[in-house]
């Protein structure tokens, strides 16, 4: 149920909104994997849930693309 309302919120926004989103989750997977290096990371299943929002909104911007 929260992807399905995630999906929709993200198909309602345009290609340099989604490209935003796009940047601010690959910092934030970034940062996790820094923190899970040190040994600072406590939900590990956070790196998970980032790739898989990173793979969504990278299959957003291309199938908008691929649109016109």
């Amino acid at each position: 149920m929260k992807s399905t309302a995630q999906l929709t919120e993200l198909r309602a926004k345009d290609i340099p909104a989604l490209q935003t989103e796009l940047d601010s989750l690959l910092k934030a997977h970034f940062n996790l994997r820094m923190q899970k290096g040190t040994q600072q990371l406590q939900n590990t299943s956070q790196l998970g849930h980032t790739k898989r929002a990173i793979a969504r909104v990278r299959t957003l911007i291309q199938e908008k693309k691929a649109k016109g």
